[in-house]
């Protein structure tokens, strides 16, 4: 079985690159990227010289096919993800792939089949579902803290991404819905249950500040088979830095969760802080949010430790191909719906969840012969119970 060091072809010297490098140097020495791509090779040049990088291509065929290298990182613009996962699995890589998985579900599902037919390992890489936050609320509610959950809410929201190429829906596929949207379908989605089924969408969205040609602005819910509803929230035209917020529901519990904005780390400048303060923060003087550690706060330490113990170990990862597949129909689903103004179903290609019809949410049992409602504490010492006969239905009160 092959393991550690892993040497890497860095496919996109952009933002998300630069965040990927960076993790993989500092956090998991022994796993290098050994080779660098950009259609610019004067780009190509300075970042390896930035990170240390022994090689450089133009040419996306020869960088994914070097003899050297056995994992491609997909870091490209959207558009260029089937083209590079095509390559990759021809020259048997393993593939990483950063999200969206594809500009829609048709592309998404191509890219599946390619890596699962060609037996090469196919990692999603949805950073937001590894912040150490996320992975010690998913653990609370795999234990059962919550209960049953019943609805989640996702947020995120700043004043638009870094490139021109993501404001071109041609070239990523949308607008704020499919850049920022996969993050927030995935977080409800991981919180809900994997295994557990979406059937159906309602999505509204809009292009209310940006002169684009795709939604600026959206909000959206997804319906699973089991009742639960997950809630997503996002903007490219949100002032103040970048928002990112989750919150849970279950019949036993919530939780919430701030990662970037209101997280114990506020300053105040008159001056300036004259240098970088975090991502898509629009200042540096007034009231500032700095992140002590954006790329573990982001999910990226966590996530290629997944990954890479996942192709020494033989197993998936927490976040698939087929992962990346499930969010890519969602999207569609939501861009149907917004243009119908109605619910729309999710028409899912496999799916690999629980067979058969998912239980519904039951209700509690207070007794065999009720079940309950509520229970309060009134200001005046005393407790009541609200109770629903089984058999009649009747919903009655007592004192306890």
């Amino acid at each position: 079985m092959k393991t550690q060091p892993y040497k890497i072809a860095m496919l996109g010297t952009g933002l998300i690159g630069t965040f990927y490098t960076m993790a993989l140097h500092r956090q998991r020495k022994p796993d290098r990227v050994q080779l660098v791509y950009s259609r610019s090779g004067e780009r190509a040049k300075t970042f390896a010289n930035t990170w240390g990088i022994p090689k450089t291509a133009t040419d996306l065929k020869t960088a994914v096919s070097d003899p050297n290298i056995d994992v491609v990182l997909i870091a490209l613009p959207n558009h260029l993800h089937l083209e590079a996962v095509k390559l990759a699995a021809a020259a048997g890589k393993h593939i990483l792939c950063t999200k969206p998985l594809g500009r829609n579900a048709e592309e998404a599902f191509e890219m599946l089949e390619i890596v699962e037919k060609a037996g090469v390992f196919g990692g999603y890489l949805e950073d937001l579902v590894y912040t150490p936050k996320t992975l010690k609320s998913l653990e609370s509610v795999r234990n059962g803290a919550l209960g049953d959950i019943t609805w989640t809410r996702s947020r995120e929201a700043h004043p638009g991404p870094h490139s021109d190429w993501f404001w071109n829906k041609e070239l990523s596929g949308g607008g704020a819905i499919v850049d920022i949207g996969c993050h927030c379908i995935e977080i409800g989605r991981s919180y809900i249950g994997k295994d557990v089924l979406p059937v159906e969408v309602m999505c509204w969205a809009d292009t209310l500040v940006k002169p684009i040609d795709a939604e600026d602005n959206a909000i959206g819910m997804i319906k699973y088979v089991t009742g639960a509803i997950s809630q997503f929230e996002v903007s490219w035209s949100f002032r103040g830095g970048m928002d990112l917020r989750d919150e849970v529901a279950g019949t036993e519990g919530s939780l919430r969760v701030d990662h970037f904005l209101r997280t114990g780390f506020e300053m105040f400048t008159s001056v300036g802080e004259k240098d970088y303060v975090a991502e898509k923060a629009e200042s540096d003087t007034g009231w500032l949010f700095p992140v002590g550690d954006e790329v573990n706060s982001l999910g990226y330490d966590h996530m290629f430790e997944d990954m890479f113990d996942s192709i020494s170990q033989g197993r998936a990862p927490i976040e698939s191909f087929y992962d990346g597949y499930v969010v890519n129909e969602i999207i569609d689903a939501c861009y149907r719906s917004a243009r119908s103004r109605q619910w729309e179903p999710v028409k899912l290609k496999v799916w690999r969840g629980e067979s058969g019809e998912t239980k519904k949410i039951a209700p509690k049992s207070y007794d065999e012969n009720y079940y309950l409602i509520k229970t309060e504490k009134l200001n005046d010492k005393r407790s009541k119970l609200i109770l629903k006969d089984k058999k009649t239905g009747e919903i009655v009160q007592r004192e306890v």
